[in-house]
């Protein structure tokens, strides 16, 4: 055991202490976590609206229609508007943030930098819309010409079989979901790593002192943001000759962000990341912060699919499009307590330690580990570069990862479709995350109850180990 720990001191320490201390990667972790007031919003309203609409028929029947219910359905659509400026449009709160924390990072103007990354991330968006319909038989003259006089405004014109639409300005909503996370990471980063090369190498207006800070700092910005933005509008000219029948933000999707995806569903994909972020906090590392751009940025971006899904047609759309394993999944069925299920070890210390320290660390870190909060115990007990504690802390979420991935692989509970905060306790989290599945909370007691038996041995082997020599 010792020649392990001693190996991994050697080289996953050093590795994860970089990565933890990598300012892009910081900025990217700290972009995601700055999208949650709005992400959270529009979360808790696909929430509120999966209990009151979509899961009383699940106990009532068909029979009950929440957006026939004349209060029920005024809630609907008031959360219908929360969803439209958070989660529908997250990739463009997301776009701001990463600029911000970017700049923020190289320490520059980090609102220019917020929307500078805005800026090069959506000019590729498609403006353009354009449709055909030809099955419509055959339409009256007098039908076609007054279709055809209003086309400047409307963007519709006629033949006498065949209706055509097409507008500028139309920005499809599927491309400022979290589908255009991948084009703001890349654009974003590119864009506002220019403007801050240049803003550093102080290529600026200089305006004299009396001007107002505020004014002196938007002149500052302006040459470098017009430089970057340039750039990235360059780039995507030569794109659009090189590839003209698909955007960047399609050719993202299709070439880099589905095979992630669809990689990320893999079941030792899943186990990998797992074992890694049990392997950092071992060595008292915050794994989930260091592994936050792939929890966040392919898990995450799965789980808002997810989300997005279950508001526009319910879990039968999200089992059917949705992605089976999601960012929400990990903390449903492995991590209830924090990262480890160090909840459970609490009770097994609380139930069969006879060590004073042990149950004085018990009793302190049970109410955080509700909420799980798991600071208290991992540094208290400590866990932490503990020799004894290894085994089960690494062996706990993989055997709970695995329970809960093959119980939503095999359709025995509802994928993860919501949202829920983090700090939500064990069982109400599953519950609320799967949409209101009665199947989920027992899938997690299955997994509680294993991971129970994994703790209980090393607790109970720590009694025989004198407090002085534990650690």
């Amino acid at each position: 055991m010792n020649g392990f720990i001693q190996w991994l001191e050697k080289y996953i320490v050093p590795v994860a202490a970089k990565i933890g201390a990598q300012k892009h990667l910081v900025a990217l972790r700290d972009a995601f976590i700055g999208t949650m007031p709005a992400t959270m919003a529009g979360s808790i309203a696909v929430m509120i609206n999966a209990i009151i609409r979509d899961l009383p028929p699940q106990f009532i029947g068909p029979s009950y229609v929440g957006g026939e219910i004349p209060v029920i359905s005024q809630i609907i659509t008031v959360n219908g508007y929360v969803w439209n400026g958070t989660l529908a449009i997250a990739g463009i709160i997301f776009a701001f943030s990463w600029g911000y924390n970017l700049a923020k990072a190289y320490g520059v103007n980090d609102l220019a930098g917020g929307i500078v990354s805005l800026s090069a991330s959506i000019m590729g968006i498609t403006f353009a819309f354009s449709s055909s319909i030809t099955d419509i038989g055959t339409l009256p003259s007098d039908v076609v010409d007054a279709i055809n006089q209003t086309t400047a405004q409307s963007g519709w014109s006629a033949t006498a079989d065949t209706l055509n639409a097409g507008a500028w300005g139309w920005l499809p909503l599927n491309n400022l979901d979290a589908n255009f996370f991948f084009t703001a990471m890349i654009m974003g980063f590119v864009s506002v790593v220019i403007f801050s090369k240049l803003m550093l190498r102080d290529i600026t207006i200089k305006m004299p002192d009396s001007v107002p800070p505020a004014v002196s700092k938007a002149f500052a910005a302006i040459i470098p943001a017009t430089v970057a933005l340039y750039v990235a509008a360059i780039f995507y000219w030569v794109f659009s000759l090189m590839v003209p029948d698909l955007t960047f933000l399609q050719w993202i999707q299709k070439t880099i962000a589905l095979p992630l995806l669809g990689l990320s569903q893999g079941y030792f994909a899943v186990i990998l990341v797992t074992l890694f972020v049990q392997i950092f906090w071992f060595f008292g590392i915050h794994g989930p912060n260091v592994l936050a751009p792939i929890l966040e940025g392919v898990f995450g971006v799965a789980q808002l699919r997810n989300v997005n899904l279950f508001q526009e047609g319910g879990v039968e759309n999200v089992i059917e499009n949705g992605y089976k394993w999601v960012r929400g999944s990990f903390d449903a069925f492995a991590w209830f307590g924090g990262s480890g299920g160090t909840i459970v070890l609490i009770i097994a210390i609380l139930w069969f330690s006879k060590r004073a320290d042990y149950k004085a660390v018990g009793k302190l870190s049970l109410g955080p580990g509700i909420f799980n909060i798991n600071e208290p115990i991992m540094f208290g007990l400590p866990i932490v570069l503990n020799a004894l504690m290894l085994i089960p802390f690494i062996l706990a979420p993989v055997v709970s990862v695995s329970i809960g991935y093959w119980a939503t692989y095999f359709g025995w509970v509802n994928p993860v479709s919501q949202q829920v905060v983090w700090v939500t306790p064990p069982f109400l989290l599953s519950f609320l995350a799967t949409g209101g599945d009665w199947r989920a909370p027992i899938v997690t007691l299955v997994c509680v109850v294993v991971t129970f038996f994994i703790w209980a041995p090393f607790v109970i082997a720590a009694n025989k180990v004198k407090p002085t020599d534990a650690e």
